[in-house]
């Protein structure tokens, strides 16, 4: 058992690299607690992976200074806070300001901020941004150059950003894009840009092929019928079409899909078919009355509403889900402390993992303030889990009256190693394992604990705050 530790450590099994490469989903459903048909993000060891993170960006800067918000600080701050996910925010008009003339330094500075998330061990997805098409409408996302409007009107509104996505000239804009050949072929250049300079690099679990799409409605078309047309028509072709564009140059990251916005509201989506095999379904859990300043609502069943449509297409696509953007602006109203017990057990039920918005130092939708302490309620986010099991998982459970974490599942047939993610606690964690297996330390600075299990060994895992002393069974 020492020697498959001590091999396993050497190969850098707790590091990114050993989870960034996904293995083919199983065509049988996994066991589980909750007893759905959403399979479970993997690694090309066949570990089962849990992601949890935050969202990361720099939405102020552009140009030269692109990117220049973001620092180390924030994936040393992740990690130590129990976090191994990151959901990188990327702009397309800052890629590629003038057609077919790519900027190498914002692809340093994007490697840059890659190499911080290796060294402290977080995976990054990259996601192709957007807020209300472009910069063509004062946003940013899609060039000027690649927005096409036929002349129609657009009136900004800074009061609500998110109405502008329903003016007519922005509407038209997401038309072309999903519509004209031209456009089609440079988005998907873009993208085999990001692939081919990448795709190799260990920090990177995934491409978002674009975030929060919308589109155009049809006269007499009510919002859920438009949407699903438009995730059937235009968004179902372009990820398939993007899917091919960055196989040529990338074969094993996982490729993450985004329904329209108004899945957040407990609507179905009407994606179609995306034809790869190592395809995340990337939805996003926002309540529009929350995102206008209302409390939570536990009467309301939007929790379980968003669920129940959330987890159908890819039950039936056979697609892990990990949600890329989640938490409300106004978090410290008074039933918010609900919201976050709630949304985050059920988030946990189905999906592989989740991205907060947004890891940020401050107010606003920032998770922590200036001095790193996490906002009110915010802090319900940071608890144990396991980042990646050698098994078969039956049950994963965080109870918040107790503080208690339980990971039951069945060993892999060959050897591998469990991590566990551990967050800050006043009095530490005791870590107790039932079943042939035992916890280890590992020997790797700033590394969780790690249990080794016997193949085919039922493994329990207990995880609890420990006693006045701090004491925990783990070195």
């Amino acid at each position: 058992m020492a020697l498959v530790v001590a091999s396993v450590l050497a190969a850098g099994a707790l590091a990114p690299a050993a989870s960034a490469r996904p293995a083919p989903v199983s065509p049988s459903p996994p066991a589980s607690s909750y007893d759905r048909a959403v399979p479970p993000l993997t690694d090309d060891r066949g570990r089962t992976l849990t992601l949890r993170g935050w969202n990361v960006e720099d939405k102020a800067n552009r140009g030269e200074n692109a990117l220049s918000a973001i620092t180390e600080r924030h994936f040393r701050d992740l990690r130590a806070n129990g976090f191994n996910f990151a959901r990188l925010l990327v702009f397309w008009d800052d890629l590629e300001p003038r057609r077919g003339q790519y900027s190498a330094r914002y692809l340093h500075k994007i490697e840059r901020i890659l190499d911080w998330a290796r060294k402290h061990r977080v995976h990054v997805l990259i996601d192709a941004h957007q807020d209300v098409f472009g910069p063509a409408f004062g946003h940013r996302g899609i060039p000027e150059w690649a927005t096409r409007t036929d002349g129609l009107p657009f009136t900004p509104n800074p009061d609500d950003w998110f109405s502008e996505y329903f003016q007519p000239a922005v509407q038209r804009a997401f038309t072309h894009l999903y519509e004209d050949p031209d456009l089609q072929r440079a988005q998907a250049a873009m993208w085999q840009v990001l692939a081919d300079r990448f795709g190799r690099h260990p920090a990177v679990i995934g491409y978002d092929l674009i975030n929060e799409p919308m589109g155009e409605l049809r006269e007499g078309e009510d919002l859920p019928t438009a949407a699903r047309r438009i995730e059937a028509e235009h968004l179902t072709p372009m990820y398939n079409r993007l899917a091919r564009a960055v196989r040529a140059k990338d074969r094993d990251t996982w490729i993450f899909v985004e329904p329209t916005p108004i899945v957040g509201e407990g609507v179905p989506t009407g994606l179609g078919r995306i034809k790869d095999n190592r395809t995340v379904y990337a939805p996003h859990f926002y309540n529009t009355a929350m995102e206008a300043g209302a409390d939570y609502d536990p009467d309301a069943g939007w929790i379980e509403a968003y669920e129940a449509a959330v987890t159908a297409y890819p039950a039936r696509h056979r697609m892990p889900v990990v949600v890329g953007e989640w938490g409300p602006l106004n978090n410290a109203l008074p039933n918010m402390g609900r919201f976050y017990r709630e949304a985050v057990a059920s988030l946990n039920r189905y999906s592989s993992g989740w991205a907060g918005y947004v890891w940020c130092y401050g107010g606003g939708y920032c998770a922590v303030d200036e001095r790193g302490r996490f906002r009110t309620n915010k802090e319900q986010t940071a608890t144990p889990y396991a980042p990646a099991v050698a098994g078969t998982v039956r049950s994963d459970t965080y109870d918040a009256g107790t503080r208690t974490y339980r990971l039951a599942y069945r060993a892999a047939a060959r050897p591998g190693v469990t991590e566990l993610s551990l967050p800050p606690a006043p009095r530490g964690w005791r870590v107790t394992v039932t079943g042939p297996a035992h916890v280890l330390g590992a020997s790797l600075r700033g590394a969780w604990p790690v249990v080794l299990a016997r193949p085919g060994g039922e493994v329990v895992v207990t995880v609890r705050e420990a006693g006045p002393y701090g004491r925990t069974d783990h070195p």
